[in-house]
């Protein structure tokens, strides 16, 4: 069985043919552009898939057409609700795609679409129940349940990263307070570190970045692996408030395994190692229950793609 997977972000569009064992055939891209009309973007989108399954002589060979995307969707009707950062009001894309494509055309978040991705063919591929949080300018998630993508009523659930774990706390983008997304993002790591520094001028992350509004999220991971104590301070926070919101999916959902994506999973195991330990030393969110290992993503900028073409795989 042989799919198209796309995952659309705000400075480009990109996509492949996936096939039913994960293989990934030649891709194929296009810019975002800002500001013009979704309508528009979309059938330029239909056009260049249209030229592309012709390119890889997939007709008749195609099941369908997934596509991952931000925003608030209504994924029985094919529908972006609303996406702020495409800016994107009800806009229909599966019946605009429909206009010049044949297939079938099913829509879910982006987020999702990459936990489905590592739950089928990367890192959570031999576990039946995968959670997935991807840690960059906020907190994605997904949530695959005895191998099944769960979307929650009109596929808006699984907003993984606007649980609160601490009430009143730091404001998050979604409107609320003390969201996960506000203490487990890179955005919140980075916020943290230039507190920190700010706090202590002599820290070595003032060496590894003399300019505090270019710090990244490798800069704390580095000055912690130097010995800088205020550095360690910050991680070791950042561990807590990520190990808890994980402990609570681990209460709710007992999954075999979390996976972790984004830029902030790249640091390997100055994260992992003692994030693991911190949930093992809280008996995976309640005492007597199965190990939760939490591992980082495998399949990389292809897991939207993947994932979204995995929507017509059993």
């Amino acid at each position: 069985m042989i799919a198209i997977g796309i995952d659309i972000g705000g400075m480009s569009i990109k996509g492949a043919a996936v096939d039913s064992n994960g293989r990934v055939y030649d891709k194929f891209s296009m810019p975002f552009v800002k500001g013009e009309p979704g309508e528009d973007t979309i059938r330029k989108l239909a056009a260049l898939v249209k030229e592309y399954i012709a390119s890889q002589h997939l007709e008749g060979k195609i099941a369908g057409i997934g596509i991952g995307s931000p925003g608030t969707l209504d994924v029985e009707k094919g529908i972006v609700n609303y996406a702020n950062n495409l800016g994107w009001n009800e806009l229909p894309v599966a019946k605009i795609m429909n206009e010049i494509l044949p297939y079938p055309i099913r829509l879910t978040n982006d987020a999702n679409a990459a936990a489905l991705g590592e739950a089928k063919f990367g890192a959570g591929k031999q576990y039946e129940t995968v959670i997935m949080l991807t840690l960059g300018t906020g907190v994605g998630g997904g949530i695959i349940i005895n191998g099944k993508l769960y979307e929650g009523n009109q596929g808006k659930g699984g907003e993984l990263g606007h649980v609160v774990i601490e009430v009143d706390g730091e404001q998050c983008s979604c409107g609320r307070k003390g969201c996960l997304e506000a203490y487990a993002s890179a955005t919140a790591l980075i916020r943290e570190t230039k507190k920190a520094m700010r706090l202590n001028k002599r820290s070595l992350m003032w060496q590894i970045s003399p300019e505090i509004e270019l710090v990244g999220g490798k800069v704390v991971f580095e000055a912690s692996a130097k010995g800088d104590k205020a550095a360690k301070e910050v991680l070791n926070n950042y561990i807590k408030y990520l190990g808890e919101g994980i402990l609570n999916y681990c209460n709710i959902f007992r999954p075999n395994v979390v996976v972790l994506s984004g830029g902030i999973a790249n640091a390997g195991a100055p994260l992992f190692d003692p994030l693991n330990k911190y949930i093992e030393e809280r008996f995976y969110g309640y005492k007597a229950t199965p190990e939760v290992k939490v591992v980082p993503a495998e399949l990389g900028y292809d897991s939207g793609k993947i994932g979204a073409a995995a929507l017509f795989f059993k």
